[in-house]
């Protein structure tokens, strides 16, 4: 198939753009009246593509159509298209006002209360006008949605390879883990102090079968130490950063929670080295993926504000 004769002359972003809207909606005619255009048009510009490439992209089910395995090939490549050409107009409506522009980050929900809210502060004062789209989930949803491009980057922890034929990652700072507590908790202002004299304390801990659930228990199994009994099982750092207001209750949460956006406050962080290494902050973005002006200053200040943590180690 020449490319020339086959493709370059022949294929219209407007059929793709229509192939699209049939297999997010499932149905011809649902795709029609979502693009306020008639039935005959949604079914002419499919044939007209079918004919193109001299195959099916469209099945009849039960329900309506779905994609053939080819129709999937040929979207999975269309998303990177369609997402070039909405980066492009980005960049040249950044170029025409320095002070525009939109970024969609991705992140869990401790590092986006923390660390992204610190750059989002910084960066927006310079440029107001700036838009930030933020979405907090687990890193395996995060990363499917990177690899859709859904999202311009993520700022999220290492914790095992990536898909390093698509993905990069570039380390910014170390964020160990620490023993927090209400900044009037009896065990603040202690010069030193043993985890094992923690155990019987009241304790706000993740779910057992989550990922920080088990690191939460890899830290007090790495000092031959049981588990202790969790008061208060809960993944919310809102909820736990209050439960910890009371003075009561102790969590372990990420170092990035108590320095960013400040110093935090309503929490302190006890005298005790925990044995766990966790693995370092970073930016993950797609490889041959041109990152626009507004995402690239996103970067950019990431860098700037991780620079003294990196010193520091």
């Amino acid at each position: 198939m020449r490319w020339n004769d086959r493709i370059g002359k022949r294929i219209k972003l407007s059929d793709l753009h229509i192939l699209l809207a049939v297999a997010q909606s499932g149905s011809m005619a649902k795709a029609a009246n979502e693009l306020a255009v008639s039935h005959p048009v949604v079914s002419r510009s499919i044939s007209e593509l079918e004919h193109t490439l001299g195959v099916r992209l469209l099945e009849r089910n039960p329900h309506g159509v779905e994609l053939t395995e080819y129709g999937h090939a040929l979207l999975n490549r269309s998303h990177a298209a369609f997402d070039e050409l909405r980066q492009g107009v980005k960049d040249i409506e950044l170029l025409s006002d320095p002070t525009a522009g939109e970024v969609r980050i991705g992140s869990t929900a401790p590092l986006g209360a923390s660390f992204v809210a610190a750059i989002i502060d910084r960066l927006s004062r310079r440029y107001p006008r700036m838009v930030f789209h933020i979405v907090s989930e687990d890193a395996n949803s995060l990363i499917r949605d990177l690899d859709e491009r859904k999202l311009d980057l993520l700022i999220l922890r290492k914790i095992g390879p990536f898909a390093e034929d698509r993905q990069s990652f570039e380390v910014l700072y170390d964020n160990p883990y620490f023993v927090a507590a209400g900044a009037k908790n009896p065990w603040v202002g202690r010069r030193r102090i043993e985890l094992a004299e923690l155990i019987c304390e009241l304790w706000v801990l993740p779910p057992p079968g989550s990922r920080f659930g088990s690191l939460a228990r890899d830290i007090f199994d790495a000092q031959g130490l049981p588990c202790p009994r969790a008061s208060v099982l809960a993944t919310a750092l809102e909820m736990t950063i209050n439960l910890l207001r009371t003075d009561r209750y102790l969590a372990i949460l990420p170092e990035s929670v108590f320095n960013f956006p400040v110093k935090h406050p309503f929490i302190r962080k006890l005298p005790l080295e925990l044995p766990i290494v966790s693995g370092p902050i970073g930016i993950l973005t797609l490889k041959n993926r041109v990152l626009g002006p507004a995402t690239q200053l996103f970067v950019d200040c990431a860098r700037g504000l991780a620079k003294p943590l990196a010193r520091r180690k």
